[in-house]
């Protein structure tokens, strides 16, 4: 009998040491994808287009062909980053205040769900370009809008959208890549 409960606790012991030696699961964090960033080169645009900028060599300018498009609309598109800066042009008339005022109502209705709004103005006048940078704080589904004038003939508005659900966390470090890039759009922006 007591070679029976060595053989069996012999057996039980290696049983328990073969499941022991086992790795554990452990559950993980959800993470965060890792985006790997180009390193900062700017070409020109121009066409028939009333405007020139610079932007990304990372980046492409398509025609926007949405069906309430207008001339001279573009989509400044991050494939590799799922985002787009989306371009709308207007002439001046009579309307400019229009235009001003309908820019910061579509900025601020992003207020519901933004921590801030922050407003940088833009006022270079050796360009001929004025205008308001709206920085949007928070999940909001439009992280940075701008708009920028001559104050008598053009009109330019700006909104950057990305193809993911709003995650501050998540998106921060790809917002703060991608305002560089709309900054020098503004900086080099020159009307023709």
């Amino acid at each position: 009998m007591r070679r029976i409960l060595k053989i069996s606790s012999g057996i039980i012991l290696t049983l328990l040491l073969s499941f022991a030696c086992k790795e554990n699961y452990t559950p993980k964090a959800t993470g965060y994808i890792r985006v790997d960033y180009p390193k900062k080169e700017y070409r020109l645009f121009e066409s028939n287009a009333p405007f020139k900028f610079e932007y990304p060599v990372y980046a492409k300018v398509v025609p926007d062909t949405s069906k309430n498009s207008e001339a001279f609309w573009y989509n400044l598109e991050f494939t590799d980053l799922s985002g787009t800066v989306y371009l709308s042009y207007k002439p001046v008339g009579n309307n400019l205040e229009e235009y001003v005022s309908d820019s910061r109502k579509l900025a601020y209705k992003h207020s519901i769900k933004a921590e801030s709004i922050d407003e940088t103005l833009i006022n270079d006048t050796s360009r001929n370009v004025y205008g308001i940078i709206y920085d949007l704080k928070g999940n909001t589904a439009s992280s940075m809008q701008f708009f920028t004038t001559d104050s008598c003939k053009h009109f330019l508005r700006g909104s950057l959208y990305f193809n993911s659900e709003p995650n501050k966390d998540s998106l921060a470090p790809v917002i703060r890549f991608v305002r560089e890039d709309i900054k020098h759009l503004i900086n080099t922006l020159e009307w023709n």
